[in-house]
């Protein structure tokens, strides 16, 4: 019979098991599943918002507190007296340790939320009515009695998530909340079936040595089902329960196909694995978005009457280690690169539709990579088969992060269930192509002083160098693995050298300005970023009291250890502000600290991709946020861009020009050569021209031309009333002199007009005529309507240029207010105000 999955998501309650701070009904709660407790009691209304104000403070017993789901489901007479039929009890995720019972009786336990597990049933199901309980221990209680057992461990951050296989950042991080959850929360159902079952399927798409595309496939066969006369009998189990019983005599025939060809397999009598190694000569390769196009294949595996039907692509992957170059199909790829956290503390609020929204800002924005983050979780399918679609590469991380980990039991035998289990799902998919070990475990043990507080216990040495290295050589040889970053390609060096590997620069941030970027050349920057507050709506939404850097609520909403005087610290040097004091309100507050944070980053990746083919990647530091926050991230909890976004979308274009050292630096990761007139002219700020040049270059495909700048543009008569437009074909890029508090920049002057679109309603065009120099000019429609936003931002135009704003998504009651502060702002409108002393 085919395979029949019964979902369990109905009928669900959820009660503590022990006192709590409120009232719940006497029956239970009702219960969402997927979900988790925070979700269940935010639906009832019995929480307030943990995303707003300071409420996460008043949850955190949530996560002390044990939990039990209960729901029943029924059997069908018809089902009850069929001889011979296997039946499962699945869970795609459990979060995190729980007890399993079925009619009264424990079927299991769990003790990670990213891995999968299943239950036989069929000996206690029951004809009608059976009754499914999880309870769900303490996370703290379990965690803290583990570390108790084990021996503390140093980290990051005061809590327990080294000792317990969970999402890291549930227990707080410096851009997210402290909100531990538990709870079913991916999907959970009842499968039935007679004969053999496909217990799971791994699939390795790459090219063989003649460059023909090839398809390894490997069945994993649940043999339960089968007798020797062709009959059934019961039992068994893949994950948390008893062993495979029954006659396993017989040889099982079933087919692969791909591309329109099947090829035939056969299982033998005595086993429960077949690997097929087939030819696909018809199909194309697969490549980033940035390099070419993604053709996907339908695969289907088929055992009897039961099939699995997958999809993936074909290309090769291959790591230069000394240089960390990664290379596709044989051809280097400049990472642009984003990293990527959990988007929602409570992942099962999470839909298809919305991660596609989130990656399409990142192909919007020129990212060909994104990294998903150690401390986070394997994502969803519907991640990888997004990223599959639109090109995206992934870097995974397995999922350790800033501590140090033990590998004692009983949780070695966890992770290595873990990554078994994540390796094989995830090796369809050709948008993988790096597995790392850790988020800056070996930083810290070689460079943190985590070395000699741990003394001889373990850290995770094990995992990173030994265990995680073998399982992807075993399941999966067609992608490199690394074993952390940062990291210099051997235990012997240090892990954050910028010779070789991959390097974090955090001084930036944490200790020094932004310029410091252009220090060194490093090889590949995998963690770099700066901190911007969210847009306003955002902001709005989440603040219920005064909008202010100090009003308590906004400071809840900023983790970073000491971040609000990070924000601020060297504002000075690249922003001018009245008197030198710093922003005088909330309205400038927000503003500059935007602006600072999109000039921080945009200047780092310009020195990266300067440096090509030396530097081969940059990984900001984020693309996304999991709630409302001031953070380092490019679109901010509610999805929103924040001028980050647009200088992104600047400086990870194909073509970039890049100012340094009196050269100018044309980078051409395009397929096509860049050919053309170089235009160079020096201005004064009111727009005369001061001298030209004019100077044919040619660019190659994927490369760099590096032109020394003639003396007439080089240097200025006075640095501080000029500055430099280079042109190239549709390029244009404006270069400074001087750094902002030293150019005597105008008060700013412009004629603003708003214009409705005839054919949509929430749709209107804003043109800007400067009259004067108008540095960096942005817009937010936010601040009008939270539906509302804008194509561009960061525009600096001299007198008499025009630039044309769209604002979309929402009808406005007063279209003017587009044209005016604190909707329409830039660097120089407040000069006036300056000089006047106010």
């Amino acid at each position: 019979m085919t395979l029949h999955r019964l979902p369990l998501a109905d009928g669900w309650t959820l009660r503590p098991d022990g006192p709590v701070p409120l009232a719940l009904p006497a029956g239970g709660l009702a219960a969402t599943v997927p979900g988790c407790v925070h979700t269940d009691l935010l639906a009832a209304g019995l929480i307030d918002d943990p995303y707003l104000d300071d409420n996460e403070n008043r949850l955190g017993w949530i996560g002390r507190t044990d939990w039990t789901y209960r729901t029943t489901f029924q059997r069908s007479a018809v089902e009850a007296s069929r001889a011979g039929l296997c039946a499962d009890l699945c869970f795609d995720g459990l979060d995190t340790v729980a007890t399993v019972t079925l009619n009264g009786t424990e079927l299991g336990r769990t003790a990670n939320q990213h891995r999968s597990y299943r239950f036989p049933v069929e000996h206690l199901l029951r004809e009608g009515a059976n009754t499914l309980e999880i309870r769900f221990t303490a996370p703290y209680a379990y965690a803290e009695a583990l570390r108790e057992r084990l021996g503390d461990r140093p980290g990051a951050y005061a809590e327990p998530y080294a000792f317990i296989r969970k999402m890291a950042c549930n227990f707080g991080w410096d851009w997210g909340p402290t909100l531990v959850t538990s709870g079913i929360w991916r999907p959970a159902a009842l499968e039935t079936w007679t004969g053999p079952r496909i217990a799971g399927v791994r699939l390795l798409g790459d090219v063989d040595p003649e460059g023909v595309p090839r398809l390894t496939a490997t069945l994993t066969v649940d043999r339960r089902g089968v007798r020797g006369d062709g009959g059934a009998s019961g039992g068994g189990g893949e994950r948390g329960g008893g062993g495979e019983r029954g006659d396993r005599a017989g040889t099982l025939a079933g087919h692969v196909e791909v591309a329109g060809e099947r090829h035939a397999f056969t299982v033998t009598a005595d086993g429960t694995t077949a690997t097929l190694v087939v030819p696909v000569p018809g199909a194309e390769r697969w490549w980033p978005h940035s390099h070419g196009e993604q053709p996907l294949y339908a695969v289907e595996v088929r055992l009897g009457d039961h099939a699995w039907q997958g999809r993936t692509g074909f290309r090769t992957v291959a790591l230069e280690r000394e240089a960390f170059r990664i290379a596709v199909n044989d051809e280097p790829v400049f990472v642009r690169g984003v990293n990527w956290i959990p988007d929602d503390c409570f992942p099962s609020r999470i839909t298809r539709r919305h991660l596609s929204d989130r990656l399409d800002e990142a192909v919007a924005a020129g990212v060909n990579l994104v990294r998903v983050w150690g401390g986070g979780l394997y994502e969803s399918d519907d991640f990888y088969e997004l990223a599959d679609e639109k090109g995206l590469l992934v870097w995974q991380d397995f999922l350790f992060a800033c501590a140090a980990y033990p590998e004692e039991q009983p949780l070695y035998d966890e992770v290595a269930a873990e990554a078994r289990e994540n390796v094989a799902r995830l090796a369809p998919h050709p948008s993988l192509v790096l597995w790392c070990g850790n988020n800056e475990n070996l930083e810290g043990h070689a460079d943190w002083g985590w070395a000699k507080e741990l003394g001889d216990r373990t850290w995770g040495y094990g995992y990173y160098h030994e265990l995680l290295p073998a399982i992807c050589a075993e399941l999966d040889p067609t992608r490199p693995y690394w074993p952390g970053s940062p990291y210099s390609g051997s235990p012997e060096l240090p892990p954050n050298a910028p010779e070789s590997g991959t390097v974090h620069l955090w001084d930036v941030w944490n200790r020094v300005d932004y310029r410091h970027y252009a220090d060194h050349a490093h090889r590949f920057v995998a963690e770099f970023g700066f901190q911007g507050p969210p847009a306003y709506a955002t902001l709005r939404r989440a603040i219920s009291g005064p909008l202010a850097p100090d009003a308590p609520y906004v400071r809840h909403h900023q983790k970073a250890e000491d971040g609000d005087a990070k924000l601020l610290r060297g504002l000075g040097d690249h922003i001018p502000q009245p008197g030198g004091r710093g922003p005088d309100s909330f309205d400038d507050w927000h503003w500059l600290t935007q602006l600072n944070q999109a000039r921080a980053v945009a200047f780092g990746i310009r020195h990266f991709r300067s440096q090509t083919p030396y530097c081969m990647g940059s990984v900001v530091w984020q693309l996304n946020d999991c709630w409302p926050v001031v953070s380092w991230s490019a679109l901010d909890g509610d999805g929103r861009r924040k001028p980050l976004w647009y200088a992104l979308r600047s400086v990870y274009a194909d073509r970039l020009a890049v100012l340094g050292d009196a050269t100018l630096h044309l980078v051409n990761d395009a397929a096509e050569p860049w050919d053309g007139t170089l235009h160079l002219t020096r201005h004064a700020l009111d727009g005369t021209v001061l001298a030209e040049e004019r100077l044919p270059v040619t660019t190659p495909a994927r490369g760099v031309t590096r032109v020394p700048l003639p003396p007439s543009v080089a240097t200025p008569t006075d640095p501080a009333r000029e500055l430099l437009v280079v042109r190239l074909g549709g390029l244009r890029t404006v270069e400074f002199y001087a750094e902002d508090p030293a150019v005597d920049l105008p008060p700013a002057r412009w004629t603003a007009t708003v214009t409705p679109r005839a054919d949509d309603p929430a749709a209107y065009e804003v043109r800007v005529t400067a009259h004067t120099l108008l540095r960096d000019l942005a817009l937010f429609p936010d601040r009008l309507d939270p539906a509302a936003r804008v194509d561009e931002m960061l525009v600096t135009l001299l007198p008499g240029e025009t630039t044309l704003f769209h604002v979309t998504g929402a009808p406005l009651a007063d279209p003017d207010a587009l044209t005016r502060k604190p909707v329409l702002r830039c660097v120089n409108d407040g000069v006036r105000d300056r000089l006047d002393g106010g």
